[in-house]
């Protein structure tokens, strides 16, 4: 099981840029993006199911970024909008085999398998 999440970089405030996260070994059931900001505990972004519709935001990101997968590849990505200078983290991608409720999408610990990171730098 590996999970691949790349995409992150330096963007002026108000840019966009688009997280991927390639999942390989098995097929997943919820899948999510969480984010850590050095010295501080690592939060909830954005997660759904991967079959259905249930997906939930932080709601910090709500209406900036979107969450959305390609099943054809196997792949998670994490559409960032509007970004702002406290969007700066490290942006982890994390996967469980088994489907989760939405009350529990948010649950970090609900996430056996997790992503290397990757850099998401805001500028003002």
């Amino acid at each position: 099981v590996q999970l691949q999440a790349s995409g992150g970089g330096l963007v002026q405030a108000g840019g966009s840029l688009k997280l991927s996260c390639a999942a390989s070994g098995r097929t997943f059931g919820s899948l999510g993006w969480f984010r850590q900001v050095q010295g501080k505990a690592r939060e909830f972004v954005a997660a759904f199911k991967w079959s259905g519709s249930t997906t939930r935001y932080a709601d910090s990101v709500k209406g900036r970024f979107t969450i959305s997968k390609d099943n054809a590849k196997n792949t998670m990505y994490l559409q960032m909008n509007s970004l702002k200078p406290e969007d700066t983290a490290v942006y982890y991608c994390a996967a469980r085999l088994n489907a989760l409720i939405w009350s529990a999408l948010a649950d970090q610990d609900q996430y056996p398998y997790w992503g290397q990171g990757t850099q998401v730098t805001v500028s003002s």
